[in-house]
């Protein structure tokens, strides 16, 4: 769609049909959407309502909302501004793949809306009115400062409920991430913290987990530092935790000062630029004693591609175990996003006492390394968990060559909510030889099934 006919996109409200989704029928089609290539769209599901952002056939990001079980779905297509460098509006995708959209409820049950940036203008909306979708207005302002390159939005909520916001100032290789408070009594922003979080330096940028509260009370977080815009250039897998957000400690209990840089890291695998760590693949869990464990993809001695977890010890450090013999290897370099070869999922504590880490490969399939739960040995490699989404639906329906199937899916109420459509593959944020029709946007639905009778009783 040309520039200027995005510009000429205001604010529309649509009153659109609703209808049950269930199991094993084909859900609800809630619009068509962007195919051109894959971007993170946004489900959620708090308090009694259900909202999704995407972006729609023409790009525009769209905001859509109902109550729960069965409310009548309300549209709206929030209007955008011109951004200077970029060939489209704030509130048009371009052919970046890292423009996620990221939605969040304050305490009031106000609407936030944010994403469609890399390096761009803070893009944000709000609602006035809580749960009315109708009432979002553009604001793309929260302190008013470091606004202008902004990255990687994130809202979360701290252990009492209350709103924040995490985004990088600056690009990949040359950053700092900073954390914005809400106040819903006033409606406004202030700085959470005085300095950044992860301070670059100037020199470098931290990739981080969002903060993840854990069994201990405490509010834990990941990160590699990367130097330059090149992926191959992540390093020094890192980790802090703090019980307020606002002291951080080392996983030794050692005080960590803000901003934290690569020289304050507690640092849990030193790999070096070219060993083969990824910001993609890292995520923070718990073994069953409640400690953190990290999850990781590098490199082995021989150059291979390996699955790593590693937790802190009692002499202050971390000890490194290797889950993984394989023999293939995923060699990534440059800009731009790129599609996952290996992925790994967060480490799940069992109540048998181990541990469960999904992974997937190109090379060498899918499954779950099963851990024992002290010593972190691999007792065994599963086949992956039976999956509630049916076949049917993981298979591309569209006829258009080389698309695939994305989702987006949440658990909530003791059921899955999955948004399913087909797009074709990540090209470092290049525009595409070829642009597909729109894809049909769906909402499934797939409860959870009902807990096993106890051998004996009655039907």
């Amino acid at each position: 769609m040309h520039p200027v006919r995005l510009l000429l996109c205001l604010l529309t409200v649509v009153a659109v049909p609703h209808a049950r989704a269930t199991t094993g029928d084909d859900g609800i089609l809630i619009d068509r959407a962007w195919s051109g290539h894959p971007v993170p769209f946004a489900l959620l599901v708090e308090r009694g309502h259900q909202f999704i952002a995407y972006y729609d056939a023409e790009r525009r990001i769209v905001l859509t909302g109902r109550s729960l079980p069965d409310g009548a779905w309300t549209r709206i297509r929030p209007e955008g501004r011109p951004v200077p460098k970029r060939d489209h509006p704030s509130n048009a995708v371009g052919w970046d793949s890292h423009n996620s959209l990221q939605l969040a409820l304050d305490r009031d049950g106000c609407l936030h809306l944010s994403g469609n940036m890399h390096a761009d203008p803070l893009v944000y909306y709000r609602t006035r009115t809580p749960f009315d979708v109708t009432t979002l207005e553009r604001l793309d302002r929260m302190t008013g400062e470091l606004e202008t390159k902004a990255t990687d939005p994130t809202f979360f909520k701290d252990a009492d409920g209350n709103l924040l916001f995490r985004y990088r100032d600056g690009g990949s290789g040359n950053g700092s991430d900073y954390y914005n408070l809400y106040n819903p009594a006033s409606r406004t922003w202030r700085r959470f913290l005085d300095t950044p979080l992860h301070g670059g330096e100037g020199e470098r940028n931290a990739y981080a987990t969002a903060p993840l509260l854990g069994p201990d009370g405490r509010f834990h977080l990941l990160w590699v530092w990367r130097e330059t815009p090149d992926a191959a250039t992540n390093h020094s897998l890192s980790y802090a935790r703090s019980r307020d957000l606002i002291r951080w400690e080392s996983s030794a209990g050692r005080p960590v000062a803000l901003p934290i840089t690569l020289a304050k890291s507690d640092v849990v695998d030193a790999a070096k630029p070219g060993g083969g760590l990824i910001n993609m693949v890292r995520d923070l869990g718990f073994d069953p004693q409640g400690r953190p464990l990290a999850a990781y993809h590098r490199y082995d001695a021989h150059g291979n591609s390996q699955a790593y977890v590693a937790r802190p010890n009692a002499a202050g450090g971390w000890d490194v175990h290797q889950m993984s013999d394989w023999n293939f290897r995923w060699d990534f370099s440059g800009g731009g996003s790129i599609a996952a070869d290996v992925t790994l999922g967060r480490p799940q504590a069992q109540g048998d006492g181990t541990v469960i880490i999904n992974y997937s490969t190109h090379a060498a399939g899918s499954g779950r390394f099963q851990l024992n739960g002290e010593t972190l040995a691999v007792i065994a490699k599963l086949p992956p968990a039976p999956s509630v989404i049916p076949t049917a639906l993981r298979q591309v329906r569209s006829t258009f060559p080389g698309l695939s199937v994305q989702w987006h899916s949440l658990r909530a109420d003791g059921r899955t909510w999955a948004l399913r459509w087909e797009t074709q593959g990540k090209n470092r944020d290049k525009r595409q030889a070829t642009t597909p029709p729109p894809s049909e946007l769906r909402l499934y639905e797939f409860p959870d099934a009902p807990p096993a009778a106890p051998p004996g009783s009655a039907p």
